[in-house]
């Protein structure tokens, strides 16, 4: 797997957009972190974009499938997608909102598949969340 900076351009660069100072800053606010909120990601780019720039990049990535949407509930926290990093689930806290990444489980990533199969489906992809107290709120 190449490195997720030179995987990002060379994705923009397929889909025909450029890489400029506000799109590079979003990717960059959103490596290597547990996922966010807009408003999150809108500080985190505050010296370099405005909450507008800030917005639309984030559109564009979840059309070009950069990043993906974690809902919970009501609300939603964005993260990059499994292009740049190995595929995981979540633990959501109901109490504090913290988001913990849950490691990929062979034997439930085959039943999802097998439970997929079972009903004329394919997969292309999923997300699973765990909702709960985490060791802080329980």
């Amino acid at each position: 797997m190449a490195e997720p900076s030179q995987q990002f351009t060379k994705l923009l660069k397929q889909h025909r957009h450029s890489l400029t100072k506000v799109r590079a800053a979003v990717f960059k606010a959103l490596q290597d972190k547990e996922p966010q909120t807009m408003r999150e990601i809108v500080k985190a780019c505050a010296a370099d974009a405005d909450r507008a720039s800030v917005y639309r990049t984030i559109a564009l990535f979840e059309k070009l499938g950069i990043v993906q949407r974690l809902q919970i509930g009501w609300k939603y926290k964005l993260e990059l997608s499994d292009k740049f990093h190995h595929h995981h689930h979540h633990l959501t806290c109901t109490s504090c909102s913290r988001t913990l990444p849950l490691s990929e489980d062979r034997q439930l990533e085959a039943r999802l598949h097998m439970l997929s199969r079972s009903q004329d489906f394919i997969m292309k992809g999923h997300q699973l969340e765990i909702q709960g107290l985490c060791r802080n709120c329980a």
